[in-house]
């Protein structure tokens, strides 16, 4: 990675850091995009250079997330079925991030409860590109045969069902994003998909 992405990285994170931070003490819609700007030490222009919109700065963690889903799942063993290493390239990316960073960001996106219908996963062209590695892993056509699209689907829709579940939990009572993606992939693999 080159200097100039790290440090594009960097202040993409600042700003996240600091926009969680004013969420989650004043609410999502009682912060101004100069508010988060001053919070992270950095102008209003350089702030929209690297963001598009304050819903974004709680979305695209899970975008990102699901960008990684496939270059896990290449990892996984080859000898391994498709659903159990799905499954497991999504709870890996799920539990990547430190458990302080994870709850900054869900007291945060609790202000914004709105946002909730717009959690996704993962792109349309990255859940293609997993259809594809599924298809291989099944040995099988994904133009001819529905399965593994239906799998990498089904796995999606578990996984942000997990993600769902977590963010709308009570800090006290609610379990960690791990177990309630995990709960909701192993609903998928106890259906039969090999």
């Amino acid at each position: 990675m080159s200097l100039r992405e790290r440090q594009r990285r960097q202040i993409r994170a600042d700003i996240q850091r600091a926009a969680f931070e004013l969420f989650s003490s004043t609410g999502f819609d009682g912060v101004t995009t100069e508010q988060i700007a001053a919070a992270a030490g950095i102008s209003p222009s350089t702030y929209f250079r690297h963001v598009r919109s304050k819903e974004d700065l709680l979305l695209d963690p899970v975008r990102e997330g699901g960008a990684g889903i496939a270059a896990l799942l290449e990892e996984r063993p080859g000898t391994e079925p498709a659903d159990v290493a799905l499954s497991q390239a999504i709870l890996t990316r799920s539990t990547t991030q430190p458990a302080e960073d994870l709850e900054a960001w869900r007291a945060a996106f609790r202000t914004a409860p709105h946002l909730l219908d717009r959690v996704a996963l993962i792109t349309p062209e990255h859940r293609s590109r997993l259809v594809e590695l599924v298809a291989q892993r099944m040995s099988r056509d994904p133009e001819a045969d529905n399965s593994p699209g239906l799998l990498v689907h089904l796995m999606l829709a578990a996984a942000e069902f997990g993600y769902l579940q977590w963010l709308r939990s009570p800090h006290h009572r609610g379990a960690s994003l791990a177990v309630c993606v995990e709960g909701a992939l192993s609903a998928v693999l106890d259906t039969r998909w090999r």
